[in-house]
């Protein structure tokens, strides 16, 4: 491979046919399959993207048109992409849980003329706004069980159909693909990845492969891959930080990128591969210390109390290690046999065993969570950036993790602070800006620097502190700023609670809608013998209430008096991105949020205790159950009701 700096002159499709000519028999690519960890070569890599390619020709795909894929994480997915690419088009991530509506937007917006769709449930989806979408002139299913009575339509084919018909383009055309491969340029637009839209209709950013390989070149000058590491795809490739992963990495690092069988055994495919290198959101982390605090809860107490004593001693030696400090010889010495007993084994049996470095980004990941992974030997590392400058701009270097920072920017990323305390970057990984949106693009480029809209602050040393989205920040009814969702994030550390909004913009005291964690309560609940059926009877259990008031009011202890939550609800749900309260990526959507249950937030500053609600349930099947409940409105101010009074 060239060296990095020369990586820049190429294009994604072009560093893999350089990979495939000069390392074509190593592993490229992994997928599960049956139980069966199936290998693709760098050369059969590119071959396959090649026969795609040439069976796109065949099918009339021309320069700049856009490629739309709705699929899991699958080689074909990447195939696709990398086809399109490499003959001048555009690739559109989709994210496989959209419902019907989202899809005709994406596809609608971007100019779709090709449609990658995995399986008969995305087909079907497609089916269902097919009058909305007539740009789209060909579907090209991937797995063809189901589709047997979809043949007649020549409106789909399928993928190992495009194939032959590429084999066979390529006989009479043996050039074609290459030839359009060699004509592409590294500023050329290479996919388009939709921000999350947590204010309005997700906008598509304009993504240059220069944009992509700056950022996977940048990123590997601070934390070399090698070769030999393996890496699991198992979020969205919709999603920027798996196209950044996946593919941006993929290719300039030349790792093997593995596949999961099905998203629901991500997890357990993971211990199977044993990653080097990972990145999830916080939810993912958050997610795996829950189980672990479950399992831990349900075992002896010999047990539960060993592991408390080995956790103190992993603490105390985090609060090293991420300060690049040396530990005292009696610190190591404890830290190694806490290791062999529990840390070692614990890293095992998540398949942590081989991780060299850990990313977590896209939300605040809470400073317990942090010191917990650091505590048994998991090297994790706060991201920062956004889709329209490729994912990560910014990260903690080894030996300098803190908490309250998202670490200094990457090589050839430059920073600086607004009179309005905006964070604004410059560097190669920004993108074009946003596909049809001209004014959005200029005021995302204004001045020659992408406006991220968080604000933030550098520290002395050059360390980067997000506060929160600058549309986002509060005024107390006393005129005091405050940052939401830095009290969301503290009330989200407790294992007891999924989910938390806050409101309190020049209002008298501050209240939150809360979800709780139905693993951790559920686990909660039966330990104590409390009976429940439904998310909703579990949220509204007075045993569960005094629980995450005990958690709110240990918050409130760690906030300043004015800005301490008085007034709470249980929400009756989880807060759903297909009820759009939550964006794909699992931002919550504030506003919209608000707006949708406003009866519960102006109850709490009614002075209200009960609010009746009509609970509207969308199940799978397309059936809708409306449900008629009470909720209860908790205050922290007044003496918590005894139970057994309720």
């Amino acid at each position: 491979m060239p060296p990095s700096y020369e990586m820049k002159r190429h294009t994604l499709p072009q560093l893999l046919k350089l990979r495939a000519e000069r390392e074509g028999s190593r592993v490229a690519l992994r997928e599960k399959d049956y139980g069966i960890w199936n290998e693709i070569t760098y050369a059969e890599y590119y071959a396959r993207v090649r026969d795609f390619g040439h069976g796109l020709l065949a099918l009339g795909f021309e320069p700049g048109e856009k490629l739309a894929i709705i699929a899991d994480n699958i080689p074909e997915w990447v195939i696709a992409e990398l086809a399109a690419q490499g003959l001048g088009g555009i690739s559109v991530g989709v994210y496989p849980s959209s419902v019907p509506p989202e899809i005709a937007y994406v596809l609608d917006y971007t100019d779709a003329a090709f449609v990658l769709a995995e399986d008969q449930e995305q087909v079907d989806k497609l089916l269902e706004v097919r009058d909305r979408i007539p740009k789209v002139r060909k579907v090209i299913y991937e797995d063809p069980r189901g589709m047997r009575g979809y043949r007649g339509d020549d409106w789909f084919i399928g993928f190992e159909e495009v194939l032959a018909l590429g084999r066979e383009h390529r006989a009479q055309h043996p050039r074609a693909f290459e030839d359009r491969l060699a004509a592409g340029r590294p500023d050329d637009v290479a996919h388009f990845s939709l921000t999350s839209g947590t204010t309005g209709k997700p906008k598509a950013a304009m993504l240059t492969h220069k944009n992509l390989i700056h950022m996977g070149v940048a990123l590997q000058e601070v934390d070399p891959l090698l070769p030999t590491d393996d890496y699991l795809s198992f979020l969205p490739l919709a999603w920027i930080g798996e196209q950044m992963m996946t593919v941006a990495m993929g290719l300039t690092g030349g790792f093997a990128v593995n596949f999961p069988e099905e998203v629901e055994t991500a997890m357990d495919d993971l211990k199977e591969i044993g990653p080097h290198v990972m990145f999830s959101p916080p939810r993912v982390w958050e997610g795996i210390q829950s189980r672990i605090w479950v399992r831990m809860s349900e075992s002896y107490r010999f047990n539960r109390w060993v592991y408390q004593r080995l956790l103190k001693i992993g603490y105390r030696a985090a609060d090293y290690r991420m300060r690049g400090r040396p530990m005292p010889l009696s610190l190591r010495l404890a830290y190694a046999f806490a290791h062999f007993v529990l840390f070692r084994p614990l890293k095992d049996r998540l398949g942590f065993l081989r991780l060299r470095r850990a990313y977590t980004g896209g939300a605040a990941l809470g400073p317990d969570v942090f010191r917990f992974f650091h505590a048994i030997g998991v090297n994790l590392k706060q991201i920062y950036g956004q889709t329209e400058i490729t994912g990560i701009a910014y990260v903690h270097r080894d030996g300098d993790v803190r908490y309250d920072t998202v670490g200094k920017p990457i090589p050839g990323t430059e920073v600086r602070i607004s009179e309005e305390g905006e964070i604004l970057s410059r560097s190669d990984a920004v993108c074009a800006g946003y596909y049809k949106r001209p004014e959005a693009t200029a005021e995302l480029l204004a001045g020659g620097w992408l406006h991220s809209g968080d604000a933030g602050y550098l520290t002395e040393d050059g360390h980067l502190v997000v506060i929160d989205r600058i549309s986002d920040v509060m005024h107390t009814q006393a005129g005091e700023m405050f940052s939401p969702q830095f009290i969301e994030n503290k009330l989200k550390f407790s294992p007891y609670l999924k989910e938390a909004v806050v409101f309190g913009n020049r209002r008298p005291y501050l209240t939150a809608l809360l979800n709780v964690d139905p693993q951790t309560v559920g686990k909660w609940a039966e330990d104590r013998g409390i009976a429940y059926t439904t998310y909703m009877d579990l949220s509204q259990k007075p045993e569960v209430a005094g629980l995450i008031r005990s958690e709110v009011e240990r918050v409130n202890r760690e906030l300043k008096p004015g800005l301490r939550i008085r007034r709470f609800v249980l929400l009756y749900k989880l807060l759903d991105a297909d009820d759009d309260e939550l964006t794909r990526t699992g931002k919550v959507r504030r506003k919209f949020v608000f707006e949708k249950y406003r009866d519960l937030v102006e109850a709490m500053y009614q002075g209200r205790d009960r609010v009746p609600v009509r609970a509207v349930f969308k199940y799978q099947d397309g059936s809708v159950q409306e449900v008629e409940t009470e909720v209860r409105i908790h205050d922290l101010e007044a003496a918590p009701e005894p139970v057994e009074a309720r």
